[in-house]
């Protein structure tokens, strides 16, 4: 998207101070428009899906639906971007965020001078991370103690596009139809590339896949 073009926003935050200060943040941008704010959850979801705004910034933490749920029950129903707030350098929050379908995961305590960056990466198709946050994708060992390098290319091509497209947080359907196969065949190389890996646990495949994009093809 072209970011000089005027972009539509929601905000969404129990508290009405730190919504005044983003508020106050977007509207110096003259590309930016303000459509709606919202003190809770079920006022956030219903205003994204009847306003259809190119992004919302949801706190995680809100009264009712939190800013995960949200993006749960939005995601592939809209093309609304997701950029959650955080108070937490929280690994397991953040990966949930991820699978869930969220563009930008900021700290809270660096919005002020991160929200408007993460706004226009995530206009422009690209993920946003506060920089505090980096850790959270610290490539780790796997259990078997091996380079990420060295068990990657012991996949097959077909596995490598897959975990490559995971990477990207698209939906064993979305890779199906993608790689012009059935989606079962996506759950079985998902469990051969894991056995592979060395990998097990909720979320760990997609963690080691957002780990090591840069070692991925491009798809």
């Amino acid at each position: 998207m072209n970011v000089v073009e005027r972009s539509s926003l929601i905000i969404a935050d129990d508290h009405p101070l730190f919504r005044a200060g983003v508020k106050r943040l977007i509207e110096k941008v003259p590309h930016l428009e303000l459509l709606a704010e919202a003190g809770d959850g079920q006022t956030a979801l219903r205003l994204i899906e009847e306003m259809r705004p190119h992004v919302a910034i949801l706190d995680i933490q809100m009264p009712g639906i939190n800013g995960l749920n949200v993006t749960r029950r939005l995601k592939s129903k809209t093309e609304t971007r997701i950029i959650l707030l955080t108070m937490y350098n929280d690994e397991a929050m953040f990966l949930q965020a991820m699978e869930y379908g969220a563009a930008g995961y900021v700290l809270k305590d660096a919005a002020e001078t991160e929200i408007v960056n993460a706004v226009t990466a995530v206009l422009n198709d690209k993920y946003y991370l506060s920089p505090e946050l980096g850790g959270l994708l610290l490539p780790a060992k796997n259990r078997s103690g091996s380079k990420p390098a060295s068990i990657i290319s012991t996949l097959t091509p077909m596995e490598l596009k897959v975990l490559a497209l995971i990477a990207t947080l698209k939906t064993n359907q979305e890779i199906a139809d993608i790689l012009f196969i059935s989606k079962r065949t996506v759950e079985n190389h998902r469990v051969n590339i894991a056995g592979k890996l060395n990998v097990s646990g909720t979320n760990s495949l997609l963690k080691f896949a957002i780990q090591n994009k840069a070692l991925l093809p491009e798809i």
